[in-house]
């Protein structure tokens, strides 16, 4: 063994520093995205399984029955989702305003699924109650307006993604129980959606960036102003652009929309809607933007910098974990 050799087993194999350093930036790497991906899973909403007795609803005249799913055939042209959480004072008003119109225009094709998101104040009670009174008018039937009573809070998106998969319309919106947009406008929406339909697919987005400059906007507080400018910017540097209005409590959906759409659902706060616009261009499903009319309503659950920095924090969240591949897209089941 020569010398130059004998050297080399004493002092160990040489490696050029170019090698140590792309090793290291290679190893950086690695770790870093091991720890994105388990940083993210930490982060994101996991959805838990529905109860037993989430899967059944209340009607005033019959108790407990099962509820049918987005498989079954539609029975009914228009479903409406309403999420509640401790809504004895707004939701009867809202209530009253829809039924005046569905009996008009959608006379006996219609249903209300009120979703009561872990109520601590009788929401469940009080809908039925009202529903009774309007029976005994003859203004409502039994089984036109059903009350699903979730035992666990779990938030807006929950809610709604829980209804809309246990109805029974062929068309299905879900408005906000404040009342806040003008119910009637539920026309210019299906209007809208039948025009972008194909394939059974389309959604039709209710929006107020029509109002930006209106005062049911500019007399908002100061600080829901900001919030909302700062959100729209936000939504545009994360590649969001397509919509104006993605937070609008108002939009319809075909059937078959919401059956690729809302079993994927991973977030059930109040940011979901921007995960619903997104599966919607993942999965081809159309989406029209149409103006209505809203006002301020006044009982907002919202803290707003509380929930305007968890709004962020999921923004990155379903935006990472979807360019990234880490949330899938579930396989639909067949539906009528």
């Amino acid at each position: 063994m020569n010398s130059v050799a004998a050297r080399g087993l004493r002092e160990g194999v040489y490696v050029p520093p170019w090698q140590v350093l792309l090793i290291g930036t290679i190893l950086s790497v690695i770790a870093a995205f091991v720890g994105l991906i388990v940083l993210l899973n930490i982060l994101a909403h996991h959805p838990r399984a529905s109860l037993p007795s989430e899967l059944l609803y209340d009607t005033p005249d019959q108790k407990r029955q099962k509820l049918p799913t987005l498989s079954d055939a539609p029975e009914t042209e228009v479903s409406i989702v309403v999420p509640a959480y401790n809504e004895i004072e707004r939701l009867p008003g809202m209530l009253e305003e829809t039924v005046a119109y569905l009996t008009t225009a959608h006379a006996g094709q219609w249903e209300i699924v009120i979703v009561d998101d872990g109520s601590r104040d009788g929401t469940s009670d009080v809908a039925l109650g009202w529903a009774r009174r309007k029976q005994k008018e003859g203004k409502v039937r039994d089984g036109e307006v059903r009350v699903v009573r979730l035992e666990i809070n779990r938030g807006k998106g929950g809610a709604v993604a829980h209804g809309i998969q246990h109805v029974r319309g062929k068309y299905i919106l879900f408005a906000d129980a404040d009342g806040a947009s003008r119910f009637e406008d539920l026309k210019l929406l299906l209007g809208n959606l039948k025009q972008i339909e194909t394939d059974g697919l389309g959604c039709a987005v209710g929006s107020r960036a029509h109002m930006v400059s209106t005062d049911a906007v500019v007399k908002r507080s100061l600080i829901r102003n900001i919030l909302m400018h700062g959100f729209h910017t936000f939504l545009h540097l994360l590649g969001i652009r397509n919509i104006a209005d993605t937070q609008c409590g108002f939009k319809l959906f075909t059937r078959r929309a919401c059956s690729l759409i809302f079993p994927s659902m991973h977030v059930e706060g109040w940011i979901f809607d921007v995960e619903v616009l997104l599966l919607c261009e993942k999965l081809g499903v159309g989406v029209v933007e149409v103006p209505i009319t809203w006002h301020e309503v006044d009982g907002s659950k919202m803290s707003l910098v509380r929930d305007a920095i968890m709004m962020a924090k999921d923004l990155v969240v379903i935006r990472l974990n979807y360019v990234l591949g880490i949330w899938k897209v579930k396989k639909p089941k067949k539906v009528e």
